[in-house]
């Protein structure tokens, strides 16, 4: 991809933020994914090759460290069961719900292994639903809450579970539930401790800090310093970015200057955020035809209804198991929850990094039928987030 490749992909995201702020209710993830299937039939976009680094590595650490320091922590203490019940257990819940629903449905006659690896890259929620919940259901903070939260957290455990799963399916291995959970456990907690201790420390070279523009700089640093030498150490770098942004925004929330940190944070962030989603999408587009096969059309609609329903049941469980949440969160709240869960960026930069590694015909089946759910994930359910968010809001 050139520069003037992202010089338009840029202008492109530029019209159609502006058009979202002038139009109330707009699909964005919907209208860049449309605009990039079709710049897919000029042959200036045709050689464009987005690589598992260029996401993975330079462009999730940025969106996710966003939300991260964004988010407010005091909802994280008021919702933390039920956000770590579904990141954590319900993750691992679904993912051999959806994988064994697809392998025992003999999808592309997949192995149990490659089914696991659909499974896996089609759990983490993007950050745009997250957006979407903020704007569309205002007056439901409790499902907001949930959410985001829940998003940011599945977004850095399915990358762990990835890791070990596609593991098993390139060097064609049988699963090992032993090992699997012995990775999970080490890469998640390493990645999440890695994180804690340099936002520890950031937020408390943050307040010796009176120069602005150096504190955004020393948010760059936190954000991909501790990707970094979480990679390096073999855990998961996305957890640590996630975990040192929260602790970035509890030190802002307990200071007198919170306000001034923000405004300086956000006036950078936030233009790479939007700047880096209309890249992404876009190329999420451009791609749709180099991976989908069409003959796969029919299994991709069906694992699209299979992962919505797994979703919605780890969501019913979840809320069912903990108390607080039995009677507080209604059916159509539950099922808000299970349609914000958008794929995107993260499970793009997974089925990135699975074709780079892979270039048999099973990997090639697993990639069909992944991107066919995604592309197809990010133009229904941003449609449905809309009705079924003002149905709540009317039936209040």
């Amino acid at each position: 991809m050139s520069l003037l490749h992202v010089i338009v992909f840029l202008f492109i995201g530029f019209l159609v933020f502006t058009i979202d702020k002038k139009q109330e209710n707009f699909p964005v993830p919907v209208a860049l994914l449309l605009v990039g299937f079709g710049l897919s039939f000029f042959t200036f976009f045709s050689d464009i090759r987005p690589t598992h680094e260029l996401i993975h590595d330079w462009f999730l650490p940025a969106v996710l460290f966003t939300a991260a320091y964004q988010f407010d922590t005091a909802w994280l203490k008021k919702n933390a069961g039920v956000i770590v019940l579904i990141s954590t257990v319900g993750l691992l819940a679904a993912v051999f719900l959806l994988g064994s629903s697809i392998y025992l449905l003999s999808f592309a006659s997949l192995s149990f292994a490659g089914a696991l690896v659909v499974a896996t890259i089609l759990m983490p929620s993007d950050s745009v639903s997250v957006i979407a919940i903020q704007q569309e259901s205002e007056r439901d903070k409790k499902v907001e809450e949930i959410v985001e939260g829940e998003s940011l957290a599945s977004d850095g455990m399915s990358t762990v579970v990835f890791t070990t799963v596609s593991a098993m399916f390139l060097m064609d291995q049988s699963f090992q539930i032993g090992t699997f959970l012995m990775d999970f456990i080490v890469k998640a907690g390493g990645g999440l401790v890695i994180g804690a201790i340099f936002g520890f420390l950031f937020s408390r070279v943050l307040h010796l800090i009176r120069h602005h523009q150096y504190q955004v700089m020393l948010s760059i640093i936190l954000a991909y310093g501790s990707f970094y030498l979480a990679e390096s150490l073999h855990m998961a770098g996305l957890l640590a970015t996630i975990s040192a942004g929260l602790f970035l925004s509890r030190a802002m929330e307990r200071s007198r200057h919170e306000e001034d940190y923000r405004s300086y944070l956000n006036g950078f962030w936030e233009v790479v955020e939007p700047a880096i989603l209309s890249i992404l999408f876009l190329l999420i587009g451009t791609e749709f035809l180099g991976f989908f096969h069409w003959e796969h059309s029919w299994a991709v609609a069906l694992t699209f209804l299979l992962m919505l329903l797994c979703r919605f049941v780890i969501v019913w469980a979840a809320s069912s198991i903990l108390p607080r949440y039995r009677k507080q969160l209604k059916f159509s709240e539950k099922l808000l929850v299970t349609f914000s869960g958008i794929k995107g960026s993260v499970s793009v930069a997974l089925l990135l990094s699975l074709a780079t590694s892979a270039e048999t015909d099973a990997a090639d089946a697993v990639l069909s039928l992944t991107f066919g759910v995604i592309f197809l994930s990010i133009l229904i359910q941003s449609l449905l987030i809309h009705p079924i968010s003002k149905r709540i809001a009317d039936s209040d």
